[in-house]
């Protein structure tokens, strides 16, 4: 095992507290690893080390970021999260096989896989545009997180006015998803679709309430005004279907 994915963990055990254990698993329905540091600490360990992997073959830096992950502990999907984004001017269009091969087969919380999808793909797609296509194709996998990643790499760009019309395609795709995980994924991408685009946003939604479930529909309406609100709420005609 390379010397520092060692020190990296004497490092996450030597700050973990059990404290903060008992609280971090209290945020997450499923059963997690997790060692029991704070956010801040772990960005921490992740930048030190940085340092001293930065200037290898990119190759090497990701082989060292699939150990971290063979680990299951949601610190060590941190600093992956954390190295993966730092790369960001080293991506080749084929990083993303391999970014997808991550989300696919060690990516089993939220919290990880927004912290890798927000940053790392979202920065990604922003390089390679054309690779929209590809996280409609994650939309339809059988993996729950696949399809939650498909929402959320694009909340960064969204939340600066990109990618509507490729945001709302996914939002299309995920709009019946009965897993809360995903529905709150697209929900929260159409939220920040919102800043930029509330108009747009607004209509999808009152378009789209008569199949969309509520949690998807509250997270998107959340940054509008009360009166946008109550409209997107309003109870359907009766006969209508929820």
């Amino acid at each position: 095992m390379d010397p520092v994915i060692v020190h990296i963990r004497q490092d996450l055990k030597a700050q973990a507290d059990p404290q903060i254990q008992k609280t971090t698993r209290r945020f997450f329905k499923d059963e997690i690893l997790c060692y029991g540091l704070k956010t801040a600490t772990v960005m921490a360990i992740a930048k030190k080390y940085w340092k001293e992997v930065k200037d290898r073959d990119k190759q090497e830096i990701f082989a060292l970021c699939e150990e971290l992950y063979r680990s299951g502990y949601i610190e060590e999907s941190f600093v992956v999260s954390n190295w993966a984004r730092a790369l960001s001017d080293r991506y080749e269009r084929k990083d993303l096989a391999v970014f997808r091969r991550w989300i696919d087969t060690y990516i089993t919380n939220w919290a990880s896989c927004d912290g890798f999808c927000n940053h790392t793909i979202g920065e990604f797609i922003e390089q390679y545009p054309e690779y929209t296509a590809e996280l409609k194709r994650w939309a339809q996998s059988r993996n729950r997180w696949m399809r939650r990643a498909a929402a959320v790499s694009l909340i960064v760009p969204a939340k600066h006015g990109r990618f509507l019309s490729e945001a709302m395609e996914i939002a299309d795709l995920l709009l019946t998803d009965t897993d809360d995980m995903v529905q709150k994924g697209y929900g929260w991408l159409l939220k920040e679709a919102s800043r930029q685009h509330e108009a747009e946003v607004f209509a999808y939604v009152v378009r789209n309430r008569n199949v969309m479930p509520r949690t998807a529909l509250r997270y998107a309406i959340e940054l509008m005004p009360k009166d946008l609100k109550a409209e997107a709420m309003k109870k359907e005609p009766a006969g209508i279907k929820k």
